[in-house]
């Protein structure tokens, strides 16, 4: 591998390990607001952030580079409606996505086959992502005032699960 595509996968990993973070502290907003049903999505979402950094760690390894872990900025931890949570994950998965991209354009100008392989998992990922938290948006616009319907809405996120899907080939 190519010293700029370990460079700039290590950065991701930083990343990923933010998103972990940021989503932790969404988890215990949401908690603290009542919300624990979305409180657990965003806690399951912790875990699939975790996931997604240990793949890059050890895709990294798996290659024979060296790992450089970096400091991890503090997140906000307020927010002033489960919407400006919602939307803030929305725009933080678009930002993932465009340095995913952006891993991809590093891997084909280097001519780094393997991490073109790699990267396309994570690419269909975020197609998800962004697709998961613009659902969830979608649905808290047509809820509008109905607590009724917000209560509903935590209930259903609140049934959300981890699973490792990075464990799966790719």
């Amino acid at each position: 591998m190519t010293e700029r595509m370990v460079s700039a996968l290590n950065e991701q990993i930083t990343r990923e390990f933010y998103s972990a973070y940021l989503y932790l502290s969404m988890s215990s907003y949401l908690s603290r607001i009542k919300m624990k049903g979305m409180a657990n999505w965003t806690k399951v979402q912790y875990h699939e952030e975790l996931s997604h950094a240990i793949k890059m760690y050890d895709f990294l390894i798996t290659r024979g580079e060296n790992v450089i872990l970096k400091e991890i900025s503090k997140p906000q931890n307020e927010w002033k409606s489960v919407e400006h949570v919602f939307s803030d994950i929305l725009n933080h998965e678009k930002y993932i996505t465009e340095n995913i991209n952006n891993l991809m354009k590093i891997a084909i100008e280097e001519n780094d086959y393997a991490s073109i392989q790699f990267l396309q998992w994570f690419i269909a990922e975020q197609v998800e992502e962004e697709a998961n938290a613009q659902d969830i948006l979608d649905q808290l616009e047509l809820i509008g005032d109905s607590k009724h319907g917000l209560v509903m809405l935590d209930k259903e996120l609140g049934q959300r699960v981890f699973v490792d899907e990075t464990q799966s080939k790719g």
